[in-house]
């Protein structure tokens, strides 16, 4: 059914925008809306009649070439068409549009044009300003979905460049269409747990994170990325990340080389010869030592299967051969840089000359695609027992040095040491762990000197410890293990000091099992009074003790408040940190909280009176005297000890205090 139009030429005039009718090709006008009138700046008047100013000649100069391909293609197919240019207006502004036009023959058999403009200027310059930017700022752009394999829906130029993704020709496969689906194709496979858990964290908190990364090339080859993830929801409600980076690869590599370089120096005074394995290229090179046999392809990439073959045919005795040629094997198809734990060791024979030499060694990782095989001479058992019974010159302590590191467990760390002030070097990842900073903040220390007070303030250990250790040359310590919940104990061993003070000092440490349980020995056990009416304190045979940190205090005032009950980390970070979730980092502070009031009391004697098990800590009642124990027991002797405040140092101390006070009242 049709209806009819009443209001057809008010339409056509104000509603359609920039629309009018025009002979085809001579773009004599039929109608010429109102509408149109008021894009371009001139009355009806001034655009139809005899003397009527011609429409091409309001098409910017440099656009006309693209307005005759316009109209030359729709002579051509008769049919609609778009195009986008530029007019000028009576007022010489201009203006971009898009112009959309039909062509039909009347009843008469005249081609008649029917053209609506629309008004682009405003958004046309939106996309020169993001094109602007997009090709001049040196930042690689990335949209992709928040599904669990996020798919890429939008990358551009410099993101292509940085991945070295080659531009497509015809005929060739384009390789971006194979990572396209799938944005953990760009990522190598030991980082792809933490690049979920990042994401993880922006989808779910929704704050941006920013931070570097490594990712593989289209060509295999490996870069380093500086950038931040967000998450925003587009006008159509649909969830996204978004990725700005940067190609930070050459200052990455000039870092890690430096770091290497000092690592290097520190196991060359331990090895007699270093080799680079890179699994990435599938690369080594001999980097270290003072063997003329290979001084001459010093730091001369080979390929590693071949020139690792050549170097035990050429060096190994050979009953030796095939345990090494297993050793090897077994490193490669590990591949150092997806394997963790204790590092893979050898010993082997040498023949040199009329003699048989026994040789050791070790594979270190330096990076995720980099570890150094070190070996050495072994030095009969008798002299090396001589060495650390001495224990008095440098050599002595290089020696010693030696041994742990090939007892080497739980990492190694290097750091110079001049008067008051410290230099990290080196260390491995879980060290930095034991020194209370992660790896990029390690980074961050190795570039500059700092206190050794300040340096110490971080780990778990007191700053008297420490100097112990450089003053001694050796020291224990006791470590959270934070991956398996446990308290470990380390044994460091460090160089001494040279007399000008400037050598750098270097540290290996090894886990020595987990840490001794105070035994039960009733006999010899001190008698422990707790106070909690009033502020909190702890004394020992009737004397107070100082405790050296607040927090550590304040935990074990919150387990004498549990009565003997387990506390678990996250309830006790509830309680510690009132104002902060449990999370990676306070977990992390907790523990050493935790571990700093078990040395506490260990160092007073008194550490049987709090038990760990799984990570949840109590207090053990039957060890201590406590008035809040006393007060509860019902006694009448001990009715009078409460006198309306309870633990006035803590907050929450609350609850309980409430509770004391009614049933006071009761």
């Amino acid at each position: 059914m049709k209806l009819p139009l009443e209001n057809t030429a008010e339409i056509l005039d104000h509603q359609i925008s920039g629309f009018r009718i025009f002979e085809f090709p001579s773009a004599t006008p039929a109608f010429i809306s109102q509408n149109f009138c008021e894009m371009v700046g001139y009355s009806k008047d001034e655009l139809t009649g005899e003397r009527a100013i011609a429409y091409s000649s309001l098409i910017h100069p440099a656009d006309q070439e693209i307005y005759g391909r316009y109209l030359a293609g729709l002579a051509a197919n008769m049919q609609s068409a778009s195009a986008e240019y530029r007019i000028v207006k009576k007022d010489g502004s201009v203006i971009s549009v898009r112009d959309t036009m039909t062509l039909k023959n009347d009843e008469n058999g005249r081609t008649v044009g029917y053209s609506v403009l629309t008004d682009i200027t405003a958004i046309r310059a939106e996309n020169e300003n993001l094109r602007f930017l997009n090709e001049t700022v040196p930042c690689g752009m990335l949209k992709y979905t928040c599904d669990k394999n996020p798919k890429i829906t939008y990358i551009n130029k410099q993101m292509l460049a940085m991945l070295r993704f080659p531009e497509v020709k015809e005929g060739e496969l384009d390789y971006f269409e194979l990572y396209k689906d799938n944005i953990y194709l760009m990522i190598p496979i030991e980082e792809r747990r933490n690049f979920a858990h990042y994401l993880h964290q922006v989808y779910t908190k929704g704050v941006p994170i920013t931070g570097e990364m490594t990712v593989v090339r289209c060509d295999g080859t490996r870069a380093r990325l500086y950038g931040w993830v967000t998450k925003i929801t587009d006008r159509d409600g649909n969830e996204e990340f978004q990725s700005v980076c940067m190609d930070v690869t050459e200052r990455y590599q000039e870092r890690m080389a430096s770091a290497t370089e000092h690592y290097l120096k520190a196991l060359s005074d331990v090895y007699e010869k270093i080799f680079e394995y890179d699994f990435t290229n599938h690369t080594v090179k001999y980097v270290s030592g003072g063997s003329a046999t290979f001084s001459r392809i010093r730091n001369l990439p080979m390929q590693m299967e071949e020139a690792t073959e050549q170097w035990i045919k050429n060096t190994v005795y050979k009953e030796d051969r095939n345990r090494m040629h297993e050793f090897f094997s077994g490193v490669f198809a590990r591949r150092m840089s997806e394997g963790g734990g204790r590092p893979p060791q050898v010993k082997y024979r040498v023949k040199k000359n009329d003699s048989i030499l026994c040789y050791s060694g070790i594979f270190l990782k330096i990076s995720s695609g980099v570890s150094l095989f070190c070996c050495r001479n072994e030095q009969n058992e008798q002299e090396a027992d001589f060495l650390r019974t001495e224990n008095l010159s440098l050599r002595n302590r290089t020696e010693n040095i030696q041994e742990m590191m090939m007892r080497y467990n739980d990492g190694v760390a290097a750091f110079e040491v001049t008067e008051e002030y410290v230099t990290p070097l080196y260390a491995s990842d879980n060290v930095c762990e034991f020194f209370g900073v992660t790896k990029e903040e390690w980074l961050n220390l190795m570039k500059k000197s700092t206190s050794i007070k300040e340096f110490v303030s971080r780990c778990t250990v007191d700053y008297e410890k420490f100097s112990e250790l450089l003053r001694n040359g050796e020291a224990e310590f006791t470590y959270y293990d934070i991956g398996g919940d446990t308290e470990q104990r380390i044994k460091a061993i460090c160089s001494q000091k040279h007399a000008d003070g400037d050598c750098p000092r270097y540290v290996m440490l090894y886990k020595m099992g987990a840490a001794r349980k105070q035994e039960d020995t009733t006999d010899e056990q001190h008698k422990v009074y707790i106070r909690t009416f009033g502020y909190f304190d702890v004394f020992i045979d009737d004397k107070p003790i100082a405790f050296r940190n607040k927090k550590a205090k304040e935990l074990l005032a919150l387990l004498v408040d549990r009565r003997g009950g387990y506390v678990t980390s996250e309830q006790a970070i509830g309680y510690l940190w009132e104002n902060e979730s449990a999370n990676a980092v306070t977990l992390a502070r907790y523990r050493k909280e935790a571990l700093r009031l078990k040395n506490a009391l260990e160092e007073y004697g008194i550490g049987y009176i709090m038990e760990s098990v799984d990570g949840k800590r109590r207090i053990i009642p039957e060890y201590i005297g406590c008035d809040l124990y006393d007060y509860l027991s019902g006694n009448e002797e001990y009715a009078g000890l409460f006198k309306g405040s309870y633990l006035t140092d803590y907050s929450w101390g609350e609850m309980t205090l409430n509770g004391l006070l009614n049933d006071n009242l009761n």
